[in-house]
């Protein structure tokens, strides 16, 4: 293994001259942490990167591998090289070994790494595959998952040894039982056979790919239609070459968040509340508590109409903690502790939704990160007296938060001023290191806008947060174009220490913009009551909040309001829509991967439940409901600002018939549009798509805006 400052012997994808000015291409130079686990003071990160193909010209790839940070964290060796890829890593309790997860034959498997020299090895050989790694806490033994298909599991002599039928009906038309799940090799495909030897023909078609057939309700998935419902089971293994790997859990159930308990002798995970229900139609959970002696289970929580996330169990074993949220319509996460018994549950009065939980050696103290008012700050519960603390500021974003054994702590944080480092911090947060050199060394030498934070109280008397940056480039006694930049959700939460856009809005004031983005009604960070606040209202009140900050921005003298423009993604791709069909200000208009018709999005996006959770079913009342009303495309004749629309053509979370009915009412109507569709392209492009078509979305922007609002 060779040591190294991480990334400063690096050469950049791109041989751009230096330049103040974020360019472009400067996405394909912005490294991440994607992952951090510590043990006995040991700290091990991922980091994902993009680096030019070798195969492809023009195109890149999405690397991911494995660091050590040095005992006297002065320098950072790399632990694993070259393009297969890591992911999932987790340290044993001595620190001496990395469990990973790498993709073998097409299927992920886990792999040993010990950190006093040598190669990875190979631990599981899962037919299914293997991920989610978990030692146990002496170190001896890999909890891990695997995810198969119900018409497998059907037919799994292990984990189904009875071959017995689901509980739940397949919901398949005209067939009284499911047995036709189970595979009858003494009958052959035949098309011109008896029904039986048909319906074996038909079977071997789906088989084959040329039909797919569905009985599911959530048949799509993220970027392909999927008629298969899968299942997650646990499996452990000793950490030796050649060990053989035992089933934890079996049936048509699904486990998921499992970990051990500091004992060793049990594990916790959760699974649906009701084993009869059909997956699909199933959204409560339940979290147990199973024996590894026997694989007894015990139920530890359990409410109905209740899910839980994650079970964070105390040092001692005695106490844990959870987010609980109801199920059925809008759901919000509530910080709970319970006793590991699942007696004496306790809601925690915090109006956030917390992650990364950290529990101190006496069990006295909780700490978490949550996304609050643009950042994700660290904050301590004191368990005896149930009381929250903020510890860090709104300015960052802090992720990965992992506690070593000595006090310190090691994170990864974004700001405005750096995309994306691992840092190390005292007990109490006051004194911080920087580990990496991820991006700095390139950031440095880069001209940056910075955001100001401003408030606007609407007409329900909620005070809107939103950031304005200014071009990095202003001169005094200039005006300047405005790009009015909308999120999604509608629950995401922008600031500045949320780094996905990072680069476009440095971007677009690198261009001589200026950029103004506001958290609107039914942002998430603000609490459960902001949060339901556009229920039934996506367009009309964030309408308001939006146009309300910018017209505050409006008013300072470096803006020129004869040059506005606007753009947003998925449900601000929504509100894009809706704004510029009520409101004839901006000269151009960005929508991507956007929802137009709400009735037509329960039908063709995966993520349909927010229809019936924000407003309710298409069939019913519509002066109740309000779906046309809230549905841009109703008002598709009275949008004249020139319109560009993107879309993925394998993105199913919104679907792509909305965007061509939008598209092609337009052009109907002879208005000034065009439409952009991505081949391949999923929901995520501007995140983790495609490097070639992510670099393409941001030109088109500034193309498109530029044609409308001149040099």
């Amino acid at each position: 293994m060779k040591r190294l400052i991480l990334f400063l012997a690096l050469v950049p994808v791109f041989a751009i001259a230096q330049s103040e000015q974020v360019q472009v291409t400067d996405l394909t130079r912005i490294k991440l942490v994607s992952d951090v686990t510590v043990a006995k003071n040991k700290i091990v990160f991922t980091v994902n990167s993009i680096e030019k193909s070798e195969e492809r010209p023009l195109e890149f790839d999405y690397v991911n591998n494995l660091f050590l940070v040095s005992d006297d964290r002065s320098s950072v060796t790399a632990l694993t090289r070259g393009r297969e890829g890591v992911s999932q890593a987790e340290l044993s309790p001595d620190g001496k070994y990395v469990a990973f997860v790498r993709r073998v034959k097409e299927k992920p498997q886990v792999f040993i790494l010990p950190l006093n020299g040598g190669e990875p090895w190979q631990l599981t050989h899962s037919v299914y595959g293997a991920s989610s790694p978990r030692f146990s806490p002496d170190g001896t033994r890999l909890l891990y998952s695997v995810s198969i298909k119900l018409e497998e599991l059907a037919n799994d002599s292990l984990l189904n040894p009875g071959r017995t039928l689901p509980p739940f009906s397949m919901e398949k038309p005209g067939f009284a039982t499911d047995d036709y799940l189970l595979k009858n090799k003494n009958v052959k495909a035949d098309p011109n056979g008896s029904l039986e030897e048909i319906r074996a023909y038909l079977n071997k078609n789906a088989e084959d790919k040329k039909t797919r057939v569905f009985t599911r309700l959530n048949f799509q998935g993220e970027a392909n239609l999927n008629g298969d419902i899968s299942f997650n089971h646990l499996y452990e293994i000793e950490v030796r070459e050649n060990a053989t790997a035992r089933a934890l859990t079996s049936g048509y159930a699904s486990y998921s968040g499992a970990g051990y308990a500091p004992d060793g002798q049990s594990l916790y995970a959760s699974t649906a509340r009701n084993a009869d229900e059909h997956p699909d139609r199933e959204n409560e959970n339940r979290i147990v508590q199973i024996r590894l002696a026997d694989l007894s289970q015990k139920t530890i929580l359990e409410q109905k109409e209740t899910s839980y996330r994650g079970f964070s169990v105390s040092p001692s074993g005695k106490q844990a903690a959870t987010v609980t949220a109801t199920t059925g319509g809008l759901s919000y996460g509530r910080l709970a502790l319970v006793n590991s018994d699942g007696t004496g549950l306790k809601l925690i009065d915090f109006d956030r939704q917390p992650s990364d939980f950290n529990w101190s050696a006496d069990g006295k103290t909780l700490w978490f990160t949550a996304q609050s008012n643009g950042g994700s700050p660290v904050y301590k519960l004191d368990i005896p007296s149930g009381k929250v603390s903020r510890i860090t500021d709104f300015n960052s974003g802090t992720a990965h938060l992992s506690l070593l054994e000595n006090g310190e702590w090691v994170y990864s944080r974004t700001e405005v001023a750096n995309p994306n480092e691992l840092y190390l911090s005292n007990a109490s947060f006051t004194k911080n290191i920087r580990l990496t050199d991820l991006n700095q060394s390139w950031v440095k030498n880069k001209k940056l806008s910075y955001p100001e934070k401003k408030i606007y109280k609407n007409s329900a008397g909620q005070d809107i947060e939103f950031w304005v940056m200014k071009p990095v480039n202003a001169e005094a006694g200039k005006k300047y174009p405005v790009v009015l930049q909308l999120h999604g959700g509608p629950t995401a939460m922008w600031g500045p220490g949320e780094g996905s856009m990072w680069h476009e809005f440095q971007y677009f004031t690198a261009r001589g913009y200026g950029v103004v983005y506001p958290n609107q009604r039914g942002s998430g960070g603000y609490g459960k009551d902001f949060q339901f606040s556009n229920y039934r209202n996506w367009g009309k009140g964030p309408q308001e909040d939006a146009l309300g900050a910018l017209d505050m921005v409006s008013k300072e003298n470096w803006v020129d309001t004869s040059r506005l423009v606007i753009t947003g993604g998925s449900y601000a791709g929504y509100l894009t829509a809706w704004i510029i069909a009520h409101d004839h200000r901006f000269k151009a208009a960005f929508a991507q991967r956007g929802v137009y018709d709400l009735t037509t999005f329960m039908g063709e996006g995966n993520a349909w439940r927010l229809t019936p959770n924000y407003f309710g079913l298409p069939w019913e009342e519509e002066s109740v409901t309000k779906i046309r009303e809230n549905s841009p495309y109703t008002y598709v004749d009275q949008i004249t600002t020139p319109f560009l629309i993107k879309h993925g053509d394998n993105d199913l979370r919104t679907g792509v018939i909305q965007s061509e009915m939008m598209y092609k009412s337009l052009k109907y109507l002879n208005r000034d549009v065009e439409y952009v569709r991505y081949q391949g392209a999923t929901h995520e492009l501007s995140r983790a798509g495609n490097v070639r078509q992510r670099i393409d979305r941001i030109l088109r922007i500034h193309e498109f805006f530029q044609r409308y609002i001149g040099e």
